[in-house]
Parts: C-alpha cells; sequence; structure tokens
C-alpha cells in the first residue's frame, strides 16, 4: 500500500475542500476502497474520512411521500426498517442480496452507489485496464470475459457495475444529492453512472470534490410497493456478485399494467433502466407473452462482448422471471433468500 495523506474534517465544506485537491478519495466504511488500495489497484495520495460528518446518517419521510435517506446510512440499517421495507421492497430485497450480513452492517448507502467495478483485469495491476491506467488496453476484451458486458459497453471496456441496490433505485428515479466546490446540485441516479465510450476511467458525473450527502425516492415510487421484485442470479447463492439481475415494478389496475418500471443489473458499465420494455408493457395484461416480448425489447441491443453470449438469453429469462414475480404480488413476508430465484415462497420475514 502506498503513503498517503488521512484527513478527517468537521463539516463538509472542509471535506469537500480537502477532496478537491488531485488524488484525494473520500473514505466512508471502505468495503470496497481499502480493498482496492491494498491489491494496488487505487493509489489515492489523500484520504478523507467522512465517518463523523454530521446529518447524513438520517432516514427522513418526506411530507409528500418520498423518502430522503442520508449517505452515511448503513445498508443493514435500511434494508431492515420496517416501513422502508414495506413500502420500497424491491430495493430492501436487492439490499438483502448483496454481500455478507457482516459487510452490510457497515456498508453505507453512499458508498454503494459509488462501488467500482469487480472486472478481474481492473484489480490485476499487471493487466491493462484503461478504467486504472488511461490508454493502456482493456484485456479483458480478449481475455476471460464470460461475466462481462452485452449492454453499453465499449472497445475500451467490458466491465460491468455491481452494485445490487442501484438497479431497482434507478427503475425507480432515485435522485442523489451532491454538494460540491460549485454548491449543491441533484443528480438522477440513471445519470450518475458513464457509459465507457472512449474515456471509461471518467466512472461517473461527479467531478473533484463532490459529496454525495444523500438519497432520495420520490413519492411516485411508492406507488409500485404491491407489485415490486428484484431477483438477482449469481453463481453461488451466497457473497457472490451477480450474473445477471433484474429489477421490476408493475402498478396494476383492474388487470392491466398502467406503468412498469424495469432495470437490469451485471449487464452493462452502469445500472441499466429499459425504458423501450416499460412503455411496451403499459396498458397491457401481465402475461407471460408480454413479458417476453418486454424482455426482447430490453435485451434488443445487446451483443456479446466475448465469450458471453449466454448473458444475453439469460438476462431474458430473469426479465421475464421478475415481471412474473412482480406481477403475482410483493410477498408479504421477505423470502428467506432474498433476490434468488431458488426461493418463491417466503417463509421468514427479515424485520422485528
Amino acid at each position: 500500500m502506498n503513503c498517503f495523506d488521512f484527513v478527517r474534517p468537521a463539516t463538509i465544506a472542509e471535506a469537500i475542500a480537502a477532496a478537491a485537491e488531485p488524488g484525494a478519495a473520500y473514505l466512508a466504511a471502505g468495503t470496497n476502497l481499502i480493498d482496492l488500495m491494498k491489491i494496488g489497484a487505487s493509489r489515492p495520495q489523500r484520504l478523507v474520512d467522512v465517518t463523523r460528518l454530521p446529518g447524513l446518517d438520517g432516514i427522513e419521510w418526506l411530507a409528500d411521500g418520498g423518502l430522503r435517506i442520508g449517505a452515511m446510512v448503513r445498508n443493514a440499517d435500511l434494508a431492515y426498517d420496517q416501513r422502508f421495507a414495506r413500502i420500497f421492497p424491491a430495493v430492501a430485497e436487492a439490499l438483502l442480496s448483496g454481500a455478507s450480513a457482516q459487510l452490510r452492517n457497515v456498508a453505507t448507502v453512499g458508498g454503494n452507489l459509488m462501488q467500482r467495478t469487480r472486472c478481474a483485469y481492473f484489480h490485476d495491476t499487471a493487466s491493462a485496464c484503461n478504467r486504472r491506467q488511461p490508454g493502456s488496453g482493456c484485456d479483458a476484451l480478449h481475455g476471460e470475459n464470460r461475466l462481462q458486458a452485452v449492454l453499453g459497453w465499449s472497445e475500451h471496456c467490458i466491465a460491468t457495475h455491481p452494485s445490487d441496490f442501484c438497479v431497482p433505485l434507478v427503475a425507480l428515479d432515485a435522485v442523489v444529492e451532491v454538494e460540491g466546490p460549485d454548491g449543491r446540485r441533484e443528480v438522477l441516479l440513471e445519470d450518475l453512472h458513464n457509459l465507457p465510450g472512449d474515456t471509461p476511467e471518467k466512472e461517473t458525473a461527479l467531478a473533484p470534490g463532490d459529496l454525495i450527502v444523500g438519497l432520495r425516492l420520490p413519492a411516485e415510487a411508492a406507488s409500485f410497493a404491491a407489485n415490486a421484485r428484484y431477483l438477482k442470479l449469481r453463481e453461488r447463492m451466497s457473497y457472490a456478485f451477480a450474473v445477471v439481475s433484474a429489477a421490476a415494478a408493475l402498478r396494476i389496475e383492474d388487470g392491466v399494467i398502467r406503468e412498469a418500471r424495469l432495470a437490469l443489473g451485471a449487464v452493462a458499465p452502469k445500472p441499466w433502466r429499459a425504458k423501450a420494455a416499460e412503455a411496451a408493457l403499459a396498458g397491457t395484461a401481465p402475461t407471460a407473452e408480454n413479458f417476453a416480448k418486454a424482455a426482447g425489447i430490453a435485451l434488443g441491443e445487446a451483443r456479446p462482448s466475448g465469450d458471453n453470449t449466454f448473458k444475453i438469453e439469460l438476462a431474458r429469462r430473469i426479465v421475464v422471471r421478475a415481471l412474473t414475480l412482480a406481477s403475482e404480488g410483493t410477498p408479504a413476508v421477505m423470502p428467506a433468500l432474498p433476490a434468488s430465484p431458488f426461493s418463491t415462497h417466503p417463509e421468514t420475514q427479515h424485520v422485528a
């Protein structure tokens, strides 16, 4: 691990000033950053500790029915909040399907949004990676790439975004609150992460010094509570990132889908919103035929980035399954294996 400065500011303004300097990085729980520093994939010259900043650890229900979540709220605390799990069940299910219980107890909401790819070539400092070292190339293009992106990738980077949490958040139009050197602004979560294009090292829309201070779910997102699911397929049932995943939320009235929300995970360099598929579902009956048609639209632009053609068909099937489960209704209790395709009958309630 390289030598670095450690700064513990007392205010958000001090934190922003310290992090605006070249080579600086914010430190929250560190569940991703510290690992990257240990293997040399990330080498910040300064760490700005935001864990003791005031006002970042609250869950606030807004007057209009929306919800504001502070960036330092722990993943476990959010997932186990009874009201949150009841109103935004797909988000709670996604949270509980990620990492281990120990990691969820310390990992933060803001840190989850900013976690970096788990591409093996990004983590291996002996490999060429344009994200880690711009202009060096992408060894994943012709390497072991069966789990890489099938949507939104470029010849400069085929890595996928690893978050479970972000997938239903993107589907529900979550907004990220950012404070930076130029003041406060809001960014749609859908626009927070960049596609690689020619500059894969520019992973997000944030500028130097920008600090995520909160996350907001709009009141409209609560209207999907009765028919919302997150589904994740992984190579082992515990502590594994998704091979493919999908979040589906439906507003069904009189047997007709009035509005649909659909997003996919682990198929692109960012959480992937399938708006054309959503539009195709609106006004239709919640049938297997319509779900299959929507899945085809959602993956219509997919193309393999190597030895991962199977992911396209797998993603189609996970979309159909997620939409089917959502149409059957949100379970009264969380499945014993949250987000697992092998746990369709909930047995264990995850809230006290």
